[in-house]
Order: structure tokens, then sequence, then C-alpha cells
């Protein structure tokens, strides 16, 4: 399944690549074709609001794979030991703070949109400057923190699958196996710090700060 996703995925984006480059080739636009170009004319109000969209969402992907992974292996292994079933929702816990981790990323990006004035900006460069730079910024913070969660929710979420099927064979081992899911689910933590940081050199309106 999560082959075929992300297989759909790259073919997707390369068609969408493809069919807006040959576009405007064909229609003589060619030197919009340009990273710095796209840079400049895009607002920085889209960039931000794609850093929060993919803050939350990211996040949310990968608490849903951490508990799919690990919510399996704990109804399959409380079919042979049912012990397990109500001490290993711990895993399930750490999964789910992932998604609280993207959730809080966003309410804090949320919180740093702020309204100007498209035609003063556009004729301040500096205020233009600190403008394009906030919303760099907020997509850039939006995105580290979706993808640290993403692949946080997933190593957590195989760590307390081998923590339930461990504990149902013995149960000595669990404690010991928690130990490594706690610092599994430590990294999505580091990149909340990150993102949270990053949102502290955000500053967006129509005055000079």
């Amino acid at each position: 399944m999560r082959t075929v996703l992300g297989a759909t995925f790259v073919g997707l984006a390369t068609s969408v690549a493809t069919i807006l480059t040959l576009y405007h080739v064909f229609t003589g636009k060619g030197e919009k074709i340009s990273f710095g170009w796209f840079l400049e004319e895009t607002s920085p109000y889209m960039w931000g609001t794609i850093g929060i969209g993919l803050s939350v969402s990211l996040s949310i992907v990968g608490a849903a794979v951490g508990i799919h992974t690990t919510g399996v292996s704990i109804v399959g292994g409380g079919v042979k030991a049912p012990r397990i079933k109500t001490k290993n929702l711990i895993s399930v816990i750490f999964c789910e703070a992932v998604a609280i981790y993207g959730l809080i990323t966003a309410i804090v990006l949320s919180g740093s949109l702020n309204a100007f004035s498209m035609k003063d900006v556009m004729e301040n460069d500096t205020l233009r400057g600190i403008n394009w730079f906030a919303g760099y910024l907020m997509f850039g913070s939006g995105l580290s923190v979706g993808f640290v969660n993403l692949f946080c929710g997933i190593a957590v979420g195989i760590v307390g699958s081998g923590a339930a099927l461990s504990d149902a064979a013995n149960s000595t081992l669990f404690v010991k196996i928690l130990i490594v899911e706690i610092f599994a689910s430590a990294i999505g933590l580091f990149g909340l710090i990150v993102g949270i940081y990053m949102t502290s050199k955000i500053l967006m309106g129509d005055k000079p700060h």
C-alpha cells in the first residue's frame, strides 16, 4: 500500500511539472520556468498557508501510520496474551503525540499571519523583503516539523509494534523496548523545538519592525 501511494504521488507530481513546463515553453513564456522568478512572484501568504497545512497533514499521516502499525500488533498479540493490550496502549499515545506536535506548530504559525497592503509592500523593498522572508520561514517551519513528525510517527509505530510482540512473548522485555520507543518519540519533539524557534524570526505586516 505504501509503495503504491508513493509511486502515485511521484507520478502525479512529475506529470504536473512536465505539463506546466511544456505549457510555458510552447506559449512563449519560457522565462517563467525559473525558480527565482517563482519565489519573487508568489505571495508570502501562499508559502505561509502551505507551511501550516504541511505541518498538520504530514504530522497526522505520521501519527496514523504509527497507530496503524502498532495497533495491528497489539490486537494480534493480544489474542495470545490478553494482558498486553492495556499496557501497550502507551505506544498509541506516543504516536498521537506526534499529531499534537504538528497541531501546535500550525496554531503558532497561524498566529504569525498578519495582513499587509500588497501595494505598499511592493513600493518598499525593505517591507517586501521582510514579508517574503516571513512567508519562506513559515513554509520552512511547517515543512520541517511535518517531515520530522512523519518519520517520527513511523519510527514509534515500528518500535511499538516490536514492543507489543516482544511483550506477548516475554513480559520482561517490555520496559527495555519502551526506552527505545521514548527516544524515537523524542525526535518529534526536536522538530517542534526547531519549528517554534523558526517562527520567532517571523515578522509580517505593513510596518518595518
